[in-house]
């Protein structure tokens, strides 16, 4: 499938989505791994999750990237050595990265009933049971899930928690836009929520407003 969708939110922040088709022997074909990235996609067992992780490396290639470029800090966190900030997703069939200048995070998640069922655990569900019908709820919780998880690998904070720290301001499908605040230990932090659905999939990205955390 090569290259599924590229968004370019401003001069320095793109986001690079790729739909997973092919096989674990052609995402690997050309693509050079560190040792520690090697080890990684070894220990995998799901082979639609070592498909995954190559096909990040074809999105990283697409930007003039490989994978000798990309490290981790110790809390799992991807960096480039760049100096530019990345933020890294896959989810079944798709996977995508978002590149940019400032700290940022996205998430990218497949539109399931389960998450009905946890969604107690990232956000007050009875918010939500004046929509229209499961399926709404469904696509509604999703972005809700994804803008927390996209906030949450932005800020890489230990103790941050979905539900107690993080709200998302209540938003139409049709916008494709909102806000979210994040409220943690006195300190305050607004960032711009960006969403986009496709075959059953949800794809969310976060940038910061303003940087007031340290």
């Amino acid at each position: 499938m090569a290259l599924y969708k590229t968004i370019t939110i401003d001069e320095s922040t793109k986001v690079l989505i790729w739909k997973i088709e092919e096989s674990f022997e052609w995402l690997s074909n050309g693509i050079q791994l560190t040792s520690h990235c090697q080890n990684r996609v070894d220990g995998m067992k799901s082979d639609l999750h070592r498909r995954g992780f190559m096909s990040i490396r074809h999105l990283l290639a697409a930007e003039g990237y490989t994978d000798h470029d990309l490290y981790y800090d110790d809390n799992g966190k991807p960096h480039l050595k760049d100096g530019k900030h990345i933020s890294i997703t896959h989810s079944f069939t798709f996977a995508g990265i978002i590149i940019s200048d400032k700290p940022i995070g996205i998430d990218i998640e497949k539109q399931r009933e389960k998450i009905m069922k946890i969604a107690h655990k990232f956000t007050p569900l009875k918010e939500y049971r004046t929509m229209a019908n499961d399926e709404a709820i469904i696509r509604k919780l999703t972005i809700v899930w994804g803008a927390k998880e996209s906030i949450y690998k932005c800020m890489s904070i230990p103790g941050l928690l979905f539900l107690h720290h993080i709200y998302i301001e209540d938003f139409d499908f049709d916008q494709s836009k909102t806000t979210a605040k994040v409220n943690y230990k006195g300190k305050e932090e607004t960032f711009i929520i960006d969403y986009l659905e496709f075959e059953g999939f949800t794809c969310v990205y976060a940038l910061p407003l303003q940087k007031k955390f340290k």
